[in-house]
């Protein structure tokens, strides 16, 4: 990735991860969790790292802020993502990329709702209302794991398809 990439496409992804929450969607059907894990896979560490918590303040802002300990298990639940991304960025493949993606949603929904319940007066502090914060969570949970995917397959799969296109050009070029 040259110099000139290195603040395109981040600028790029903080723009579309921002749209993605303001434009009308299913509730957690945005670009964050994708655009997450495609930073901890393409973008150098710092960047990776930094991009959700910029996506997610600057979007909040506008949105509005809630409780700090929840809006801080969502964060957490975006960075994990980025380093689910660093794991395997050099082991990129289809499986580890779809797996990876699984896992991340995973982690963000049993962070974020054992956050809920446990700083909310939503549910009641027992094990039954662990369970039942998890259970009324599933939908926006589905929304997540099919907007991840979608996402996924479009940044991580278009830039592949890219980076092709351009060793292919370069490649002609040079016979």
């Amino acid at each position: 990735m040259n110099k000139k990439e290195k603040i395109i496409i981040p600028a790029l992804l903080v723009v579309l991860a921002i749209t993605s929450r303001f434009i009308p969607h299913l509730a957690n059907f945005t670009t964050v969790g994708a655009v997450a894990l495609f930073a901890g896979l393409y973008l150098p560490k710092k960047w990776s790292l930094i991009l959700p918590i910029t996506i997610m303040f600057i979007s909040d802002i506008f949105i509005g802020f809630y409780s700090w300990p929840i809006m801080l298990s969502v964060y957490t639940g975006f960075v994990l993502m980025v380093l689910i991304g660093l794991l395997i960025k050099d082991n990129k493949s289809i499986a580890t990329v779809f797996g990876s993606t699984l896992l991340g949603g995973f982690l963000f929904f049993l962070i974020t709702n054992w956050s809920v319940w446990v700083f909310s007066t939503m549910y009641s502090p027992t094990i039954s209302g662990l369970l039942e914060s998890y259970y009324y969570a599933l939908p926006f949970w589905r929304n997540m794991m099919v907007g991840d995917m979608f996402y996924v397959t479009i940044l991580v799969g278009g830039y592949e398809l890219v980076k092709l296109a351009i060793s292919n050009k370069q490649l002609a070029t040079n016979n």
